[in-house]
């Protein structure tokens, strides 16, 4: 069991503390974890999001509909004619990275677009965001990249009262097939409306065996409640929680990926839905959980074995977050 003193949390903790802690730093993420587990000729899989989109459709796990995808900058000019006539959607970069260039737009009307927040985009400031993409702004290697445009999810019911402006969505740590460790981000108004912690979003752990949350934090500091709704942030049940895992372990089968990232939104509609994958999943799901993932990752390497089924590798992570569960969230 973790201490409800975890390290992680704190402004600063020595690096033995860190290791009592099993927290993973950068360094032993790239080393450790990304170099052995991800063969390199496999990152276009999740790199570039209409790749993985394609994987998924072969698979059958659900992903956003895409509208249109934008590939030169003569298409620019033809924007509202791609738009068709869709009142809502989203627009991002084919490779993009950490939710940079994200665009989700609410509503249309005669001044322009809306986002999930209110925020007025005019047509030339999308037609501006759209070329940014295309030149490659938001891409991983600032590299010419595509525009995504695709279907705006909308938020399950029970996810409303801890959300601001946006969709929350869930994160899935897998290793080996098995998942390691999930969250929810959920935006506020400091975020803007996006679910991205790095602008102020709240993650929140995610029991795997239950799909109760639990914890909190943002900025790597604790919270409980949401500040903009003022509800608590544990005890949220995510909807369709057995599918959504079954779908990441699915999908991390086809990826075969040994470690990463998987993003799912869950559509008041359709449930459980595919964002996208990354192959150098970053670390803050440690702060939300209060404990470090190195156990977990071990736990998985003692217990699990190769030809296991999806249910299998299931029940491996419900075991798996009994025995690690903090005592004090």
């Amino acid at each position: 069991m973790i201490d409800p003193a975890f390290p992680g949390s704190r402004w600063f903790a020595s690096p033995s503390e860190l290791r009592r802690a099993g927290v993973i730093g950068i360094n032993d993420r790239n080393l450790s974890l990304i170099a052995e587990q991800n063969h390199r000729a496999l990152y276009p899989r999740v790199d570039n999001k209409l790749i993985t989109k394609t994987i998924c459709e072969q698979h059958g796990i659900p992903v956003p509909d895409t509208y249109n995808v934008i590939s030169s900058q003569g298409e620019v000019r033809r924007i509202l004619e791609l738009l068709g006539s869709h009142e809502s959607f989203v627009i991002k970069p084919a490779s993009g990275a950490a939710g940079r260039g994200v665009l989700v737009i609410a509503s249309r009307d005669k001044e322009g677009f809306h986002t999930g927040s209110g925020k007025l985009v005019t047509r030339g400031e999308l037609r501006y965001h759209v070329s940014a993409i295309l030149s490659g702004l938001y891409s991983l290697r600032g590299q010419v990249d595509q525009a995504i445009v695709e279907q705006r999810i909308v938020c399950d019911p029970s996810l409303e009262r801890v959300s601001y402006g946006g969709t929350p969505d869930v994160r899935v740590i897998l290793y080996r097939g098995v998942p390691a460790m999930a969250m929810v981000r959920l935006p506020t108004i400091d975020s803007g409306g996006r679910a991205n912690l790095h602008q102020g979003a709240i993650a929140a752990a995610i029991d795997l065996g239950t799909g109760v949350t639990y914890g909190g934090a943002s900025r790597n500091r604790r919270v409980s409640v949401h500040p903009d709704t003022g509800n608590a942030i544990a005890g949220i049940t995510i909807p369709e929680w057995r599918r959504l895992l079954l779908s990441a372990i699915r999908l991390g089968d086809a990826l075969e990926l040994g470690y990463l990232g998987l993003d799912f939104v869950v559509d008041a509609v359709r449930g459980p839905v595919v964002l996208e994958g990354n192959a150098r999943p970053g670390l803050a799901i440690q702060v939300a959980h209060r404990e470090g993932l190195r156990n977990r990752l071990d736990w998985i390497d003692h217990n699990s074995q190769p030809g296991l089924s999806p249910e299998a590798r299931l029940g491996l992570a419900e075991r798996l977050t009994r025995e690690s569960r903090p005592e004090n969230p």
